[in-house]
């Protein structure tokens, strides 16, 4: 199988404030007189990694390890402060909760804004949207505003969007958690389905459980850096054991 997505010694780096500020007129006046004072934040270190067409890989680690931030990297809404990532295909990023939604629009002005971000027009938005609110079950919500939403609508929404396109490439961080057992139970039959239709599927969740039913591969990450990478069963076994 072809690499769809190749990450070379990929770092981030954050420049964190040292100094409390308690508004942003004070953040402006110090920083403009030169008296906010940083330091370094090291989010990923010098990690490497390609992801075969039809993988399906898990990422492992404890808060603060840099699991999002690779996501980000590898999904484009962050670039590496030094490295590169390179990826095939198209993506679909379920990355934080509602990002990409307008609170202010309803539920199926919502599936169109979040097609056309995506690269689809309106037409092929048109052809999926039953599908995508009945898989969310919302028929009886898509014309109210979400900011009227449950976390857990929202999350259904996005989920069923990103995931009833095809996307080649689906990045899953933590939604699989929000929501009831009902909806957990169908987004885990739904990945399984773009598993077996060749999508390939990153995914970060702090439940083992979930990462070794789900996936193939895994990697470990601590403090940025990448601790192992090989087959689910044994990576989270070394992962829970040295956590």
């Amino acid at each position: 199988m072809d690499t769809i997505i190749t990450v070379k010694q990929a770092t981030m780096r954050f420049k964190v404030s040292k100094d409390k500020v308690d508004s942003l007129k004070e953040y402006v006046i110090r920083l403009s007189k030169r008296q906010l004072y940083f330091e370094e934040f090291v989010a990923l270190d010098k990690v490497d990694l390609k992801v075969k067409r039809g993988d399906i890989l898990g990422i492992v680690g404890l808060n603060g390890s840099g699991k999002s931030t690779l996501l980000k990297l590898i999904s484009g809404i962050m670039r590496p402060t030094e490295g590169s990532v390179q990826r095939i295909g198209t993506i679909s990023p379920l990355i934080e909760l509602g990002a990409g939604f307008n609170v202010d629009l309803t539920a199926r002005e919502n599936v169109f804004l979040n097609g056309a971000v995506l690269g689809f027009t309106r037409r092929q938005m048109l052809e999926r949207y039953d599908r995508i609110i009945d898989f969310a079950e919302l028929e009886d919500f898509q014309d109210i505003p979400i900011k009227n939403f449950s976390s857990g609508m929202t999350a259904r929404l996005g989920f069923s969007i990103a995931t009833t396109i095809n996307p080649e490439i689906l990045i899953i961080d933590e939604i699989l958690s929000v929501g009831d057992f009902k909806f957990r139970q169908k987004s885990e039959q739904r990945i399984q389905e773009l598993m077996q239709s060749g999508s390939t599927v990153l995914l970060v969740s702090h439940s083992i459980a979930q990462i070794k039913k789900l996936c193939k591969r895994a990697i470990w990450l601590d403090k940025g850096k990448k601790i192992m990478d090989g087959e689910v069963l044994e990576v989270c076994d070394a992962y829970e054991a040295g956590a």
